[in-house]
């Protein structure tokens, strides 16, 4: 018993004076003692290492054939606005020329939208959009296959329209409706047309013009639709791609009866509908960010980083000093938790933060060419998904900030690799939100304006 006491008491003693020694250096650093070994006593940090931040700006985000209709406009103090205008092809689908009877009057024409649900600011303000008759034929863009710092995003697989494209249009609108978007329980909206198409539409349709035909003679004819925002709008809205322009007409029947009907013509090749996303840094620390100008680092933005969807901006982290650590032969990594803070108040406010968000791994040249997968061990656990996402969780009222965790410990043992050289991580909304929302997250940022971006590494000195 004596012995087993002196034994406690040299390992308590030894604790006490490291945990003293410790104290006295001025470093982000814990220790703690591991006593899962019978032989020896291990210490196992737990060090914080330093992170480089930047907001970085992605070229050339496709946003065509999502399925989403994104049309609206947003604004705020910290990374200005952002206006979403869609475009897209009508076809005649199963229109029938000489369909409409002969004695049949016509009536008007509507665009017809439906809300997907999706939206994204104040929606308690009323809201405006406009449909305008295109003047110039969507096309999509080809990308050329690049190599080294040129090779292609990831993402990129073949044709598409991209998020800084536009296409002329008419300057006066076909027609225009303002509402307010109670998107939650709004069926769909119609707004109604300039009655001269309508008449056109129903004459081309009634007495069997070429012109419908065919679909390559139609949008040869009426080249496609630009649904724009209001300047006074303040939100985003998501629209299924189902959308309709209807052409509405009435007649006598028989029985003497009035009969009231309609033909539809419905949005066309899907590949041809996109999003048109710009944004409006002017007044703000972001002022200058630009393909041209495509990374600010946060040192010269007041310690501000934010990630963007649609717009293409992301959050650029590098870790300068992580590959000494990786590569000294004394040191067995354990455990690498990457920890991304975003302020509380944003998830009251009109502007959400993302559910979760995902790491990119991008090339010297700022191209994104593979994404941050879940580690194998977790996958043979039964997590399924390859992707790696990080979800928001915990923050509180009290002013606690939530958090999105990453498991790094495979990203950390490859990192010596040849093709991890000169490469960083790019933090964003997913795929699927970087091509078809306006989502975005603003990182926390500590008492000395830095961002609250923490690699924490758990490992053993030997």
């Amino acid at each position: 018993m004596i012995r087993n006491f002196k034994r406690r008491s040299i390992q308590f003693l030894f604790s006490a004076l490291l945990l003293i020694g410790i104290s006295a250096c001025n470093k982000d650093i814990s220790l703690s003692l591991d006593n899962s070994r019978d032989e020896s006593i291990g210490l196992v940090p737990i060090d914080t290492f330093q992170v480089n931040t930047s907001t970085y700006l992605l070229d050339d985000v496709p946003t065509s054939g999502t399925g989403m209709i994104l049309a609206g406009k947003i604004s705020n103090t910290t990374t200005g606005s952002v206006l979403s205008t869609s475009y897209m092809r009508m076809a005649i689908d199963n229109i029938i020329a000489g369909s409409i009877p002969t004695a049949a009057k016509y009536d008007s024409i509507t665009f017809v939208l439906k809300p997907n649900k999706y939206f994204y600011g104040d929606t308690t303000k009323t809201q405006t959009l406009s449909v305008h008759q295109l003047t110039q034929q969507i096309t999509l863009k080809e990308v050329n296959t690049g190599s080294g710092t040129n090779e292609l995003p990831y993402y990129v697989n073949g044709a598409a329209v991209y998020n800084n494209q536009k296409f002329n249009y008419e300057p006066t609108a076909l027609g225009s409706l303002s509402f307010k978007p109670f998107v939650k329980k709004l069926d769909s909206i119609a707004i109604r047309l300039n009655d001269n198409l309508g008449n056109t539409l129903f004459s081309y349709i009634k007495d069997g013009h070429g012109n419908i035909a065919s679909n390559d003679n139609f949008n040869e004819y009426f080249k496609g639709i630009a649904l724009v925002p209001g300047n006074n709008n303040t939100a985003m809205i998501g629209f299924k791609d189902t959308v309709s322009m209807q052409v509405h007409y009435n007649y006598i029947n028989d029985e003497g009866f009035k009969v009231n009907k309609s033909t539809s013509f419905n949005l066309g090749n899907k590949a041809y509908q996109f999003n048109n996303v710009e944004a409006d840094r002017t007044g703000t620390a972001f002022n200058t960010l630009s393909v041209t100008n495509p990374e600010l680092k946060s040192s010269a933005t007041n310690g501000d980083v934010f990630l963007e969807g649609s717009t293409g901006a992301v959050v650029k982290l590098t870790f300068p000093t992580l590959l000494d650590l990786v590569n000294d032969p004394t040191v067995a990594i354990n455990k690498v938790e990457l920890v991304i803070e975003t302020e509380n108040k944003y998830r009251n406010s009109f502007f959400i933060p993302p559910a979760r968000v995902v790491l990119m791994i991008a090339n010297a040249g700022g191209n994104p060419v593979s994404i941050i997968t879940t580690p194998v061990f977790l996958q043979q656990q039964g997590q399924q998904d390859p992707v790696q996402y990080g979800f928001l969780a915990g923050g509180d009222e009290f002013g606690a900030n939530a958090k999105y965790t990453f498991n790094m410990i495979e990203y950390v043992n490859n990192i010596k690799k040849d093709s991890y050289f000169n490469t960083s991580l790019f933090l964003s909304v997913p795929q699927s939100s970087l091509f078809a929302t306006t989502d975005r997250l603003i990182i926390a940022k500590d008492a000395n304006n830095k961002p609250r971006i923490k690699l924490n590494i758990l490992y053993t000195k030997f």
